[in-house]
Protein backbone atom coordinates (compact mmCIF):
# COMPACT_ATOMS: atom_id res chain seq x y z
CA UNK A 1 0.00 0.00 0.00
CA UNK A 2 1.25 3.58 -1.02
CA UNK A 3 1.91 5.60 1.86
CA UNK A 4 -0.81 8.31 1.71
CA UNK A 5 1.29 11.30 1.96
CA UNK A 6 3.10 10.40 -1.16
CA UNK A 7 0.18 9.33 -3.55
CA UNK A 8 -0.66 11.42 -6.91
CA UNK A 9 -3.30 11.63 -8.69
CA UNK A 10 -2.05 10.15 -12.40
CA UNK A 11 0.79 13.01 -11.76
CA UNK A 12 -1.36 16.14 -10.28
CA UNK A 13 1.53 16.03 -7.39
CA UNK A 14 0.27 19.71 -6.91
CA UNK A 15 -3.18 18.20 -5.13
CA UNK A 16 -1.50 15.55 -3.45
CA UNK A 17 -2.64 14.76 -0.33
CA UNK A 18 -0.09 16.66 1.43
CA UNK A 19 -1.96 19.63 -0.04
CA UNK A 20 -5.40 18.70 1.42
CA UNK A 21 -3.85 16.85 4.48
CA UNK A 22 -2.79 20.28 6.49
CA UNK A 23 -6.49 22.12 5.86
CA UNK A 24 -8.55 19.18 6.92
CA UNK A 25 -5.73 18.77 10.40
CA UNK A 26 -6.29 22.72 10.75
CA UNK A 27 -9.80 22.99 10.22
CA UNK A 28 -10.69 19.32 12.51
CA UNK A 29 -8.07 21.32 15.22
CA UNK A 30 -9.71 24.42 15.03
CA UNK A 31 -13.82 23.07 14.99
CA UNK A 32 -13.01 20.25 17.90
CA UNK A 33 -11.72 19.62 20.89
CA UNK A 34 -10.26 16.63 19.65
CA UNK A 35 -6.39 15.58 20.40
CA UNK A 36 -3.91 16.51 17.68
CA UNK A 37 -3.39 12.83 16.99
CA UNK A 38 -6.86 12.16 16.85
CA UNK A 39 -7.17 15.40 14.47
CA UNK A 40 -4.12 14.52 12.26
CA UNK A 41 -5.86 10.69 11.77
CA UNK A 42 -8.86 11.24 10.57
CA UNK A 43 -7.82 14.35 8.59
CA UNK A 44 -5.61 11.34 7.01
CA UNK A 45 -8.61 8.74 6.30
CA UNK A 46 -10.91 12.05 4.53
CA UNK A 47 -7.69 12.98 2.64
CA UNK A 48 -6.86 9.34 1.40
CA UNK A 49 -10.38 9.00 0.62
CA UNK A 50 -10.63 12.01 -1.93
CA UNK A 51 -7.38 10.85 -3.17
CA UNK A 52 -8.75 7.31 -4.08
CA UNK A 53 -11.81 8.98 -5.47
CA UNK A 54 -10.42 11.79 -7.72
CA UNK A 55 -7.91 9.12 -8.91
CA UNK A 56 -10.86 6.60 -9.89
CA UNK A 57 -13.56 9.06 -11.52
CA UNK A 58 -13.38 8.92 -15.21
CA UNK A 59 -15.61 12.44 -14.35
CA UNK A 60 -13.61 14.13 -12.58
CA UNK A 61 -10.25 13.43 -14.43
CA UNK A 62 -11.42 14.52 -17.68
CA UNK A 63 -13.18 17.55 -16.09
CA UNK A 64 -9.95 18.89 -16.86
CA UNK A 65 -10.38 20.77 -13.31
CA UNK A 66 -8.91 17.66 -10.68
CA UNK A 67 -7.25 20.05 -8.01
CA UNK A 68 -10.55 22.08 -7.51
CA UNK A 69 -12.66 18.60 -6.92
CA UNK A 70 -10.38 17.32 -4.83
CA UNK A 71 -10.68 20.32 -2.59
CA UNK A 72 -14.02 20.46 -2.86
CA UNK A 73 -14.64 16.95 -2.24
CA UNK A 74 -12.26 17.20 1.12
CA UNK A 75 -14.49 20.51 2.01
CA UNK A 76 -17.73 18.11 1.82
CA UNK A 77 -16.05 15.39 3.70
CA UNK A 78 -15.39 17.64 6.19
CA UNK A 79 -18.40 19.29 6.90
CA UNK A 80 -20.75 15.97 7.23
CA UNK A 81 -18.19 15.08 9.68
CA UNK A 82 -18.22 17.97 11.61
CA UNK A 83 -22.04 18.27 11.36
CA UNK A 84 -22.52 14.78 13.33
CA UNK A 85 -19.49 16.05 16.00
CA UNK A 86 -21.43 19.34 16.54
CA UNK A 87 -24.90 16.95 16.97
CA UNK A 88 -22.83 15.69 19.83
CA UNK A 89 -22.94 11.47 20.80
CA UNK A 90 -26.56 10.73 21.13
CA UNK A 91 -28.40 13.41 18.79
CA UNK A 92 -25.81 12.43 16.20
CA UNK A 93 -27.14 8.42 16.76
CA UNK A 94 -30.84 10.08 16.32
CA UNK A 95 -30.18 12.12 13.73
CA UNK A 96 -28.40 9.13 11.46
CA UNK A 97 -31.24 6.65 12.85
CA UNK A 98 -33.72 9.10 11.64
CA UNK A 99 -32.23 9.59 7.97
CA UNK A 100 -31.80 6.49 7.18
CA UNK A 101 -35.24 4.94 8.32
CA UNK A 102 -37.06 7.42 6.12
CA UNK A 103 -34.89 6.65 3.19
CA UNK A 104 -36.10 2.80 3.50
CA UNK A 105 -39.61 3.37 5.12
CA UNK A 106 -41.74 2.31 2.24
CA UNK A 107 -39.52 -0.47 1.36
CA UNK A 108 -39.60 -2.60 4.50
CA UNK A 109 -42.29 -4.38 3.82
CA UNK A 110 -42.31 -8.14 4.73
CA UNK A 111 -44.42 -10.52 2.26
CA UNK A 112 -48.11 -11.37 3.39
CA UNK A 113 -47.94 -8.84 5.96
CA UNK A 114 -49.66 -6.01 6.55
CA UNK A 115 -47.48 -3.91 9.34
CA UNK A 116 -48.99 -0.78 11.28
CA UNK A 117 -46.69 2.22 11.53
CA UNK A 118 -45.33 1.10 14.65
CA UNK A 119 -44.79 -2.71 13.57
CA UNK A 120 -42.96 -1.33 10.52
CA UNK A 121 -40.82 0.50 13.04
CA UNK A 122 -39.85 -2.32 14.91
CA UNK A 123 -38.79 -4.05 11.38
CA UNK A 124 -36.65 -0.68 10.65
CA UNK A 125 -35.05 -1.07 13.81
CA UNK A 126 -34.27 -4.63 13.35
CA UNK A 127 -32.63 -4.07 9.93
CA UNK A 128 -30.32 -0.99 10.98
CA UNK A 129 -28.74 -2.42 13.69
CA UNK A 130 -27.19 -5.83 11.15
CA UNK A 131 -26.76 -2.63 8.53
CA UNK A 132 -24.12 -0.26 11.26
CA UNK A 133 -22.51 -3.63 11.67
CA UNK A 134 -22.33 -4.09 7.83
CA UNK A 135 -21.20 -0.17 7.83
CA UNK A 136 -18.41 -0.52 10.64
CA UNK A 137 -17.21 -3.81 8.55
CA UNK A 138 -17.00 -1.46 5.69
CA UNK A 139 -15.68 1.77 7.17
CA UNK A 140 -12.60 -1.16 8.29
CA UNK A 141 -12.05 -2.66 4.68
CA UNK A 142 -12.41 0.90 3.13
CA UNK A 143 -9.64 2.75 5.51
CA UNK A 144 -7.55 -0.83 5.95
CA UNK A 145 -8.10 -0.40 9.74
CA UNK A 146 -7.60 -3.50 12.07
CA UNK A 147 -10.86 -5.72 12.53
CA UNK A 148 -10.62 -4.91 16.27
CA UNK A 149 -11.16 -1.07 15.37
CA UNK A 150 -14.37 0.87 17.09
CA UNK A 151 -14.87 4.38 16.87
CA UNK A 152 -13.23 5.60 20.69
CA UNK A 153 -13.61 9.72 20.41
CA UNK A 154 -16.73 11.87 19.28
CA UNK A 155 -14.48 12.67 16.39
CA UNK A 156 -14.10 9.59 15.46
CA UNK A 157 -18.02 8.64 15.94
CA UNK A 158 -18.91 11.50 13.81
CA UNK A 159 -16.53 9.97 11.06
CA UNK A 160 -17.96 7.05 11.58
CA UNK A 161 -21.70 7.88 11.34
CA UNK A 162 -20.65 10.29 7.95
CA UNK A 163 -19.27 7.62 6.47
CA UNK A 164 -22.39 5.37 7.51
CA UNK A 165 -24.62 7.72 5.97
CA UNK A 166 -22.86 8.04 2.85
CA UNK A 167 -22.36 4.12 2.65
CA UNK A 168 -26.28 3.88 2.92
CA UNK A 169 -27.12 6.40 -0.02
CA UNK A 170 -24.39 4.61 -2.33
CA UNK A 171 -25.29 4.50 -6.13
CA UNK A 172 -25.46 0.77 -6.88
CA UNK A 173 -25.55 -0.17 -10.79
CA UNK A 174 -28.81 -2.31 -12.18
CA UNK A 175 -29.71 -2.82 -15.70
CA UNK A 176 -31.45 0.49 -16.75
CA UNK A 177 -31.18 2.16 -13.11
CA UNK A 178 -29.04 2.80 -10.41
CA UNK A 179 -30.49 1.94 -6.73
CA UNK A 180 -29.24 3.25 -3.17
CA UNK A 181 -27.50 0.40 -1.30
CA UNK A 182 -29.31 0.73 1.57
CA UNK A 183 -33.13 0.31 0.27
CA UNK A 184 -31.43 -2.73 -2.09
CA UNK A 185 -30.20 -4.41 2.04
CA UNK A 186 -33.30 -3.09 2.80
CA UNK A 187 -35.72 -5.00 0.55
CA UNK A 188 -33.73 -7.93 0.78
CA UNK A 189 -34.38 -8.32 4.82
CA UNK A 190 -37.55 -7.39 4.34
CA UNK A 191 -37.98 -10.74 2.15
CA UNK A 192 -36.63 -13.12 4.00
CA UNK A 193 -38.37 -12.22 6.95
CA UNK A 194 -41.08 -15.23 8.36
CA UNK A 195 -44.72 -15.29 7.44
CA UNK A 196 -46.85 -13.68 10.16
CA UNK A 197 -48.16 -15.89 12.77
CA UNK A 198 -51.55 -16.15 13.89
CA UNK A 199 -52.22 -16.66 17.63
CA UNK A 200 -55.71 -17.15 19.87
CA UNK A 201 -54.32 -14.10 22.19
CA UNK A 202 -57.05 -15.37 24.81
CA UNK A 203 -55.74 -18.24 24.69
CA UNK A 204 -52.06 -17.39 25.14
CA UNK A 205 -53.12 -14.91 27.73
CA UNK A 206 -55.59 -17.09 29.80
CA UNK A 207 -53.27 -20.27 29.33
CA UNK A 208 -56.34 -21.99 28.03
CA UNK A 209 -54.24 -24.02 25.34
CA UNK A 210 -54.59 -27.93 24.93
CA UNK A 211 -51.50 -29.52 25.99
CA UNK A 212 -52.02 -32.57 24.53
CA UNK A 213 -52.49 -31.00 20.72
CA UNK A 214 -49.60 -29.06 21.55
CA UNK A 215 -50.50 -25.48 20.96
CA UNK A 216 -49.80 -24.32 24.76
CA UNK A 217 -45.58 -24.99 23.96
CA UNK A 218 -45.97 -23.52 20.63
CA UNK A 219 -43.10 -21.08 20.27
CA UNK A 220 -45.28 -17.88 19.00
CA UNK A 221 -47.92 -18.31 21.93
CA UNK A 222 -44.91 -18.43 24.64
CA UNK A 223 -43.21 -15.16 22.85
CA UNK A 224 -46.82 -13.38 23.61
CA UNK A 225 -47.10 -14.35 27.16
CA UNK A 226 -43.55 -13.47 27.51
CA UNK A 227 -44.18 -10.07 26.18
CA UNK A 228 -47.53 -9.42 27.67
CA UNK A 229 -46.08 -10.26 31.90
CA UNK A 230 -43.11 -8.00 30.91
CA UNK A 231 -43.41 -4.72 31.99
CA UNK A 232 -42.20 -1.98 29.18
CA UNK A 233 -39.41 -0.41 30.04
CA UNK A 234 -39.63 3.36 30.09
CA UNK A 235 -39.56 5.50 26.77
CA UNK A 236 -36.45 7.19 26.24
CA UNK A 237 -36.93 11.30 27.43
CA UNK A 238 -35.98 12.07 24.15
CA UNK A 239 -38.50 9.84 22.78
CA UNK A 240 -40.92 10.69 25.38
CA UNK A 241 -40.49 14.29 24.20
CA UNK A 242 -40.65 13.90 20.78
CA UNK A 243 -44.22 12.37 21.37
CA UNK A 244 -45.28 15.53 23.35
CA UNK A 245 -44.10 17.49 20.56
CA UNK A 246 -46.25 15.81 17.90
CA UNK A 247 -49.64 15.93 20.01
CA UNK A 248 -49.02 19.45 20.84
CA UNK A 249 -48.75 21.11 17.72
CA UNK A 250 -51.11 18.29 16.05
CA UNK A 251 -53.56 19.89 19.00
CA UNK A 252 -52.24 23.53 17.69
CA UNK A 253 -52.98 23.04 14.77
CA UNK A 254 -56.36 21.66 15.19
CA UNK A 255 -57.21 24.49 17.40
CA UNK A 256 -56.26 26.65 14.92
CA UNK A 257 -58.78 24.97 12.58
CA UNK A 258 -56.06 23.87 10.25
CA UNK A 259 -56.89 20.35 9.48
CA UNK A 260 -55.42 20.19 6.28
CA UNK A 261 -51.91 21.05 7.95
CA UNK A 262 -52.28 18.37 10.41
CA UNK A 263 -53.31 16.06 8.09
CA UNK A 264 -50.51 16.94 6.06
CA UNK A 265 -48.47 16.26 8.74
CA UNK A 266 -49.36 13.14 9.70
CA UNK A 267 -48.47 12.02 6.10
CA UNK A 268 -45.24 13.35 6.67
CA UNK A 269 -44.77 11.63 9.74
CA UNK A 270 -45.20 8.54 7.56
CA UNK A 271 -42.32 9.52 5.50
CA UNK A 272 -44.89 9.57 2.30
CA UNK A 273 -43.54 11.57 -0.65
CA UNK A 274 -44.68 14.62 -1.85
CA UNK A 275 -46.58 12.23 -5.37
CA UNK A 276 -48.06 9.81 -2.24
CA UNK A 277 -48.77 13.06 -0.13
CA UNK A 278 -50.93 14.73 -3.45
CA UNK A 279 -52.73 11.41 -4.27
CA UNK A 280 -53.52 10.95 -0.66
CA UNK A 281 -55.23 14.55 -0.44
CA UNK A 282 -56.41 14.92 -3.85
CA UNK A 283 -54.42 17.72 -4.70
CA UNK A 284 -52.27 19.19 -7.44
CA UNK A 285 -48.85 19.66 -6.87
CA UNK A 286 -48.97 23.54 -6.83
CA UNK A 287 -51.66 22.88 -4.18
CA UNK A 288 -49.51 20.45 -1.99
CA UNK A 289 -46.77 23.19 -2.49
CA UNK A 290 -49.04 26.05 -0.99
CA UNK A 291 -50.29 23.74 1.72
CA UNK A 292 -46.50 22.80 2.61
CA UNK A 293 -45.67 26.59 2.93
CA UNK A 294 -48.49 27.71 5.35
CA UNK A 295 -47.94 24.37 7.68
CA UNK A 296 -44.15 25.71 7.29
CA UNK A 297 -45.68 28.98 8.99
CA UNK A 298 -47.49 27.50 11.62
CA UNK A 299 -44.56 25.02 12.78
CA UNK A 300 -42.18 27.70 12.97
CA UNK A 301 -45.19 29.64 14.97
CA UNK A 302 -45.02 26.66 17.33
CA UNK A 303 -41.44 26.15 17.25
CA UNK A 304 -40.43 29.44 18.17
CA UNK A 305 -43.58 31.39 20.09
CA UNK A 306 -45.99 28.73 20.83
CA UNK A 307 -44.59 26.21 22.74
CA UNK A 308 -40.75 27.52 22.28
CA UNK A 309 -39.66 26.15 25.86
CA UNK A 310 -41.01 22.37 25.01
CA UNK A 311 -39.42 22.43 21.53
CA UNK A 312 -36.12 23.57 22.72
CA UNK A 313 -35.96 21.44 25.45
CA UNK A 314 -36.41 18.29 23.41
CA UNK A 315 -33.90 19.67 20.88
CA UNK A 316 -31.52 20.02 24.20
CA UNK A 317 -31.06 23.65 22.82
CA UNK A 318 -32.96 25.54 25.84
CA UNK A 319 -31.76 28.28 28.28
CA UNK A 320 -29.89 26.57 30.17
CA UNK A 321 -27.83 25.59 27.52
CA UNK A 322 -27.41 28.91 25.66
CA UNK A 323 -30.35 27.77 23.23
CA UNK A 324 -28.06 25.16 22.03
CA UNK A 325 -25.25 27.13 20.71
CA UNK A 326 -21.38 26.78 20.87
CA UNK A 327 -19.39 29.46 23.30
CA UNK A 328 -18.35 31.01 19.81
CA UNK A 329 -21.30 30.91 18.88
CA UNK A 330 -23.31 32.33 21.59
CA UNK A 331 -20.53 35.27 21.40
CA UNK A 332 -21.21 36.10 18.01
CA UNK A 333 -25.07 35.90 18.42
CA UNK A 334 -24.95 37.80 21.45
CA UNK A 335 -22.98 40.76 20.13
CA UNK A 336 -25.71 40.73 16.98
CA UNK A 337 -28.51 41.59 19.95
CA UNK A 338 -29.46 44.85 20.63
CA UNK A 339 -29.43 46.18 24.37
CA UNK A 340 -32.86 45.87 24.84
CA UNK A 341 -32.74 41.71 23.27
CA UNK A 342 -29.83 41.84 25.56
CA UNK A 343 -31.82 42.26 28.78
CA UNK A 344 -34.69 40.45 27.15
CA UNK A 345 -32.74 37.14 27.38
CA UNK A 346 -30.81 37.82 30.48
CA UNK A 347 -33.97 38.07 32.01
CA UNK A 348 -35.54 34.93 30.16
CA UNK A 349 -32.51 33.00 31.42
CA UNK A 350 -32.88 34.34 35.09
CA UNK A 351 -36.52 32.73 34.93
CA UNK A 352 -38.92 35.94 35.45
CA UNK A 353 -42.07 35.64 34.38
CA UNK A 354 -43.26 37.69 30.90
CA UNK A 355 -45.53 40.03 33.09
CA UNK A 356 -42.76 41.13 35.18
CA UNK A 357 -40.09 41.06 32.22
CA UNK A 358 -42.86 43.42 30.03
CA UNK A 359 -43.32 45.48 32.92
CA UNK A 360 -39.15 46.22 33.48
CA UNK A 361 -38.76 46.69 29.91
CA UNK A 362 -41.76 49.14 28.96
CA UNK A 363 -43.05 46.70 26.64
CA UNK A 364 -46.87 45.20 25.80
CA UNK A 365 -46.95 41.67 25.91
CA UNK A 366 -47.40 41.95 22.29
CA UNK A 367 -44.21 43.50 21.48
CA UNK A 368 -42.71 41.02 24.09
CA UNK A 369 -43.77 38.22 22.06
CA UNK A 370 -42.31 39.35 19.10
CA UNK A 371 -39.08 40.33 20.47
CA UNK A 372 -38.63 36.81 21.91
CA UNK A 373 -39.64 35.36 18.68
CA UNK A 374 -37.13 37.08 16.91
CA UNK A 375 -34.46 36.16 19.47
CA UNK A 376 -35.22 32.79 18.88
CA UNK A 377 -35.24 32.85 15.17
CA UNK A 378 -31.82 34.24 15.36
CA UNK A 379 -30.51 31.75 17.62
CA UNK A 380 -32.27 29.06 14.94
CA UNK A 381 -30.53 30.52 12.29
CA UNK A 382 -27.04 30.49 13.45
CA UNK A 383 -27.75 26.48 14.89
CA UNK A 384 -28.64 25.54 12.17
CA UNK A 385 -26.08 27.16 9.75
CA UNK A 386 -22.98 24.10 9.08
CA UNK A 387 -20.25 26.36 7.61
CA UNK A 388 -16.91 24.67 7.86
CA UNK A 389 -14.86 25.56 10.99
CA UNK A 390 -17.58 28.07 12.59
CA UNK A 391 -16.91 26.72 16.14
CA UNK A 392 -16.23 24.01 18.07
CA UNK A 393 -18.31 21.53 19.73
CA UNK A 394 -19.00 21.67 23.83
CA UNK A 395 -19.35 17.57 23.78
CA UNK A 396 -16.15 15.50 23.62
Amino acid sequence: MKSAATTTIQGEVSIGVEAIFPFLFQELQQSTKASQQNCRAVAMRIAAEVYRICHESKRIQASGSVENSAMALAKHRLQQCLRYYQLGSNRGRVELHSTLSAIIYRYINPPQRQLSYQGRLTVIEDFLQSFYLEALNAFRRENQLEASYRPQTLLELAEYMAFTERYGKRRIPLPGRQQQLIILRAQTFSQQQPPETCVDIEQAAEGSGNEADGSWEDPAVQQLRTAMATQPEPEAQEETLRSVVITELMNYLEERQQNDCADYFALRLQDLSAQEIETILGLTPRQRDYLQQRFKYHLIRFALLHRWELVHEWLEADLHTNLGLTPQQWQVYTEQLDEKQRCLLELKQQGQPDERIAKTLGLSMAQLQKRWFKILEQAWEIRNSLVSGSGASTNE
